[in-house]
Formats: structure tokens, C-alpha cells, sequence
């Protein structure tokens, strides 16, 4: 995997990155799992599942070097004046836990205050895409969001809140069904002024 990646841990120097493993080694260990689960590998129904897993990771973490600034690049000035909060929300998304490797999902909901333009409203779900299709934590995600739109916008502020439920929870341990867990962070004036961010609660249908 790329060992620079824009907004993301794996950015700060780490020395050398690691050799990415082959098509054939990342199947075999898929057959290893298998078999450490306690079946057998060989089985019918089991000897495409390796390709198949492989396959589907290179679609569950495509996000892995792709470029932010490519997403944001382009804005647009000619808007008649606007420079109230731009909101895109309930942008929905399926990212992995870092920790147990299982799925988490949820929506995302973005907000800014325009400066030097706006960006078409896809790119922010594209920039929700980008950063979930990799390892993560949902703290870390939201702040990439955030700091991407602050630095590839140069809004005069910025709000995003994530809503996601976490299979690391339903489904293992203390497997609390329909929980769910928030995070948010905001910036320059959403940061500064307690009324843009109940406008922002109000807006996405949350009370802060």
C-alpha cells in the first residue's frame, strides 16, 4: 500500500515502507485464515474464496493513495453572492476498523461557509468515500474530512459529523445491538460561534 497518503497517519515518516505483498501471497493467506478458522481450504466451496477476498479488499480499501487534492480541485466562484453554510448530509459510507478489521457504516454530514468558492456537492460524498475505504478509526476519519475541506477550500469554517455503527461491537464482544457512535468536529467560525453550530445541529436534525 501507498505509505504516503494524504491526511493519514501512515503520512509521517515511518522509514522504509513495506514490501506489498503479491496477488498469490495475499491468497495464501486468505487459505491460512480459512484454516485457522478450522475448515478446509480445499473444499469446493471454498477454493475461489481466496481470489474472491482479494478482489473485494482491493474494493474495500481502493483509498489507499488517491488523491485528495483531486477530489477538491476544482470550485466554483460564480454562486450570486452566496456565503451561507453549504451542507451535504447523510452522505451514507462503509469504512473497516483498523483495530478488528470489520465493517463499520454509517452516514457523514459535511458543512462549510465559502470563501473562495464552492466545490460540486458529489466531491464531498466522494471525499467521504475516499477516506472510508481504508483502515480505520472513526475519530481519524472525521478529522481527515474536516482537514481536508479546510485546507483544499479555505472555507471560513467547516462542521462534520459522523454517525456510525460498529459490527467490532454488535457482533463480538460486548455485542450491544443498535448502538451507535458520534463524533463531530468544527472549525473557524462553526468552531468560534455557538450559534453557526446550532444551526448546523438544526440542519442535520441533531440537538447538540
Amino acid at each position: 500500500m501507498d505509505a504516503k497518503i494524504p491526511g493519514h497517519p501512515a503520512e509521517k515518516p515511518t522509514g522504509a515502507a513495506p514490501r506489498r505483498p503479491t496477488q498469490a501471497e495475499a491468497e495464501e493467506a486468505v487459505r491460512t485464515l480459512i484454516a485457522w478458522a478450522g475448515d478446509d481450504p480445499a473444499r469446493e466451496g471454498l477454493l475461489e474464496t481466496p481470489h474472491r477476498v482479494t478482489e473485494a479488499y482491493k474494493e474495500f480499501f481502493g483509498g489507499y493513495g488517491a488523491d485528495v487534492g483531486a477530489v477538491l480541485n476544482r470550485t466554483f466562484r460564480e454562486v450570486g453572492g452566496y456565503d451561507d453554510i453549504v451542507l451535504v448530509k447523510d452522505i451514507p459510507f462503509a469504512a473497516h476498523c483498523e483495530h478488528h478489521m470489520v465493517p463499520f457504516f454509517g452516514k457523514a454530514h459535511i458543512a462549510y461557509l465559502p470563501h473562495d468558492g464552492v466545490v460540486g456537492i458529489s466531491k464531498l460524498a466522494r471525499l467521504v468515500e475516499l477516506y472510508a475505504r481504508r483502515l480505520q478509526v472513526q475519530e481519524n476519519m472525521t478529522a481527515q474530512i474536516i482537514d481536508a475541506v479546510n485546507e483544499h477550500l479555505n472555507p471560513r469554517g467547516a462542521a462534520v459529523m459522523v454517525e456510525a455503527e460498529h459490527m467490532c461491537m454488535t457482533i463480538r464482544g460486548v455485542r450491544a445491538h443498535g448502538t451507535s457512535t458520534v463524533t463531530q468536529r468544527f472549525t473557524g467560525v462553526f468552531a468560534e460561534d455557538r450559534e453557526q453550530q446550532d444551526r448546523f445541529f438544526a440542519l442535520v436534525g441533531k440537538r447538540g
